[in-house]
């Protein structure tokens, strides 16, 4: 007897004498229907199929519930509730300890330093050297949202007051800010700005003021945050 290439159903030869054409009909159309069930379980609305570790045979996976997702366990597919993740938090924000101050030259931008920080997830800032800087670590370039707050000795009120953040030495595109002067104790100013920043990359908030002479910034209350919001 003959068989077939891809299932070995039990076929006549070409010159065998087939003494009971019913019989070997029906054994051929059991043979068919029995491979036919095995390659396609399914009973019921929403079922899948996939291969099983038993040749020529699916296994039947049943529908899963409303807000379940299509996962893998222990090779083979299921189906599972996502887990509610929340993002881990990356960035920094630097300030200065208690009754730090820093003078500012008149016409001149000037770095603002920051001594301490209240968090730094990745080390994007040192205490200890280049502490006006924010620098991208290894595995976190793309985009960053920048703050900054700095106050400013008012006592004069002439000339003017910028703020700007810098990238790598220079001043990043439409990052200036002007606030108005006044005859105070001190001025505030806030600025923010997303930018593209790869790895190696540093930023900076740097101050100008025209008054005439040296004004000094309050550093407790200055600060300066960088948030990763993704690549």
């Amino acid at each position: 007897m003959a068989t077939t290439t891809n299932y070995s159903w039990t076929t006549p030869d070409d010159t065998a004498l087939v003494k009971d054409g019913a019989s070997a009909i029906r054994s051929l159309g059991t043979a068919i229907d029995t491979t036919t069930k095995n390659l396609n379980p399914s009973t019921t609305l929403g079922d899948i199929e996939y291969r099983s570790s038993t040749t020529n045979t699916n296994t039947r996976l049943g529908i899963g519930s409303t807000g379940q997702v299509l996962t893998v366990a222990g090779g083979v597919p299921s189906w599972a509730t996502p887990t509610a993740s929340t993002p881990a938090f990356v960035g920094v924000s630097c300030t200065n300890t208690a009754g730090t101050t820093q003078s500012i030259s008149t016409a001149t931008w000037t770095a603002i330093t920051f001594n301490a920080e209240d968090f730094d997830t990745d080390s994007f800032h040192s205490t200890s050297s280049s502490t006006s800087r924010i620098t991208i670590p290894a595995g976190k370039a793309g985009k960053y949202l920048l703050t900054s707050h700095v106050y400013l000795d008012s006592s004069s009120g002439t000339g003017r007051r910028f703020g700007s953040f810098y990238k790598n030495g220079a001043e990043a595109q439409v990052a200036r800010v002007e606030v108005a002067v006044s005859t105070g104790t001190y001025i505030g100013m806030v600025n923010t700005i997303i930018l593209n920043l790869a790895v190696a990359d540093y930023v900076e908030v740097y101050f100008y003021q025209s008054s005439g002479g040296t004004l000094s910034t309050a550093g407790e209350v200055c600060s300066f945050q960088a948030q990763y919001l993704g690549a």
